[in-house]
């Protein structure tokens, strides 16, 4: 019988049925996620009316989920290192499907926060677990793909979640809707857990031999006796146990934090504000949600596009041109809306919104490769806490930034402050290039190896 690790095995193999069938749930469970996340924004209007409230006062509800998120992603991502990646996220699956249907019941704003809180505890832990499930199954060489693959889904979900709220609305209402997307949430966690088997890496370390070796059978040969991964390459003792913030992570760590929390906070501060700052600079409410449409669509695009360009290229080329380009298209738009004089003109409005799709669409790109480093770079005995562990820092800048935007941009004239603070921030995307030690390296460098 042969002897390896799981990850030799599959390093030089094309990506088999049971690895596809990973994939497409984690895609599909990410897919649920948005549109569970996207849902009650979409039917603000509907309980505003239907609760004799303004907007003002149902603003705690809409931000509800950002800050259980940011636990979620963090204590999710512990948890699934602890437990297992499948017990998680079927944990998680009910959490948010559960808290999607008690919100159909309440009646009142904090009513409705405290339970997207809690549906946030959910929404959080399914990413890392998510993430940590697929690149685990599948080998270094695939990984960037399915990653990117992965990566889409939140969007493609907010997008459905678009879709399909006005069919459901006539027939349900908005309790109605709720309570059927809850539902599938439960089905689909259900789903993971009876079709999908914990990695056999994972399960190995945790001396279930036998386990292991039946779930590596569904992509590897059956004669192959599986060995336990090995640190030693990255200097860890024989035996250490690695964890999230053990010394081997903390370059990892510190240049994720800074730069992924960069990228994030980007996104979260150009989004939330586009339609606010393209009409105030004179854009018809229908152009500035246009430029909002194609942020939607590059940022799929972009997110896409990261696995080639990260495998073709490698992680550390790809960070500092992207947060170069980042950099550009910011100091760009700036230069563009502060030097507006009135109304735009057809030129200058389409120059806008190209600018602001892609802005979003760079950043969006930035944030798949810094999945795909962390996914690589983080061993599986830590990967679900390490991913957690970013995601939750950089749910603190992009929440201030939610914030403070309406403020930044009342400070001087022509949104000054505003596209100086993205500058900065953008600048900071650096810092993964220079920092983190474990960098995916370009295609041809590794084949010349």
């Amino acid at each position: 019988m042969r002897q390896s690790t799981f990850s030799a095995a599959i390093a030089d193999r094309p990506l088999r049925p049971f690895q596809v069938v990973v994939m497409i749930f984690g895609l599909a469970l990410l897919v649920i996620d948005g549109i569970d996340l996207q849902s009650l924004s979409l039917v603000t209007p509907v309980i505003l009316e239907e609760w004799g409230i303004d907007r003002a006062s149902f603003g705690p509800a809409l931000a509800a989920s950002l800050f259980g998120m940011g636990f979620g992603s963090f204590f999710g991502g512990m948890l699934g290192d602890r437990i297992g990646r499948l017990r998680t996220l079927f944990i998680a699956c009910l959490i948010f499907g559960a808290s999607t249907m008690i919100a159909a019941h309440t009646n009142t704003v904090w009513e409705m926060t405290a339970v997207r809180v809690l549906g946030g505890l959910g929404f959080g832990a399914a990413y890392p677990n998510a993430l940590a499930l697929v690149s685990d199954w599948v080998s270094e060489k695939w990984r960037p793909h399915a990653v990117s693959f992965l990566s889409v889904g939140i969007p493609v979900g907010i997008s459905i979640s678009a879709a399909v709220m006005p069919l459901l609305l006539p027939a349900y209402g908005w309790r109605g809707a709720f309570t059927i997307f809850g539902l599938v949430s439960i089905v689909l966690g259900v789903l993971i857990v009876l079709v999908l088997r914990e990695p056999p890496s994972f399960l190995l370390a945790r001396g279930k031999r036998a386990a292991a070796q039946k779930s590596a059978a569904r992509v590897i040969a059956a004669d192959i006796e599986l060995l336990p991964e090995s640190l030693q390459e990255a200097g860890v003792p024989e035996g250490e146990l690695v964890g999230v913030f053990h010394r081997r992570n903390l370059r990892l760590n510190i240049g994720m934090v800074i730069s992924f929390s960069a990228t994030t906070t980007l996104v979260y501060g150009i989004l939330n504000w586009t339609p606010e700052l393209l009409t105030s600079a004179g854009f018809p409410l229908d152009q500035a949600l246009r430029a909002s449409f194609w942020q939607g669509i590059l940022s799929i695009v972009g997110g896409l596009s990261a696995g080639f360009t990260t495998r073709t290229f490698g992680s550390r080329t790809v960070t500092v041109v992207g947060a170069a380009a980042i950099l550009a298209t910011i100091v760009a738009l700036g230069v563009m809306v502060g030097g507006l004089d009135g109304a735009p003109t057809p030129v200058q409005r389409e120059t806008i919104i190209l600018l602001e799709g892609l802005a979003v669409g760079l950043v969006s790109m930035m944030i798949t490769v810094f999945y795909v480093v962390m996914a690589s770079g983080y061993p599986h005995s830590c990967r679900a806490g390490g991913i957690g562990f970013v995601i939750t820092s950089g749910r603190v800048m992009s929440i201030t930034m939610v914030m403070g935007g309406g403020w930044l941009m009342n400070l001087g004239t022509n949104f000054v402050w505003y596209f100086v603070t993205l500058a900065v921030i953008a600048v900071m995307i650096f810092a993964a290039a220079f920092i983190v030690d474990c960098q995916i390296e370009p295609k041809r460098k590794a084949v010349v190896v």
